[in-house]
């Protein structure tokens, strides 16, 4: 998958998740998403290369990054508790799906119940809660 298509895959994921929201708070070059004001996905380009970078239990970071040439330690973010993605070989539409939900899934479980949007331990991609 390239990097464009990456982004475009990525955005189309994080709008369809319940009460995502998009900002740009770091000017137009970042596109910031965020569930209850809580960041779950940035995208933006590093050197023209166009990156996703997203939230991930720090056990299953590690195990991406050793699988994936292109998953690397979370850009400008913690290395521990993000990753970011960059487009490539082994990089699919379906990985791409699972990382954006799984991202969205750790912040929504850290937020106060009466807050969570969904119940983050049984909601999974492609289910439909409303927003």
């Amino acid at each position: 998958m390239n990097g464009t298509t990456l982004h475009k895959t990525a955005a189309a994921c994080a709008e369809e998740l319940p009460g995502s929201e998009l900002e740009h708070p770091f000017g137009p070059d970042w596109e910031v998403f965020k569930v209850r004001g809580k960041v779950f996905m940035l995208m933006t380009e590093v050197p023209g290369r166009p990156v996703v970078i997203l939230k991930a239990d720090p056990g299953e970071a590690r195990a991406l990054q050793e699988q994936y040439s292109h998953i690397t330690p979370g850009y400008h973010m913690n290395k521990k508790h993000w990753i970011t993605l960059e487009g490539g070989d082994g990089i699919d539409k379906e990985l791409v799906r699972e990382l954006v939900t799984e991202s969205y899934r750790l912040v929504v479980a850290h937020l106060p119940k009466a807050q969570q949007p969904v119940d983050p331990h049984t909601y999974a991609y492609g289910t439909r809660a409303s927003r």
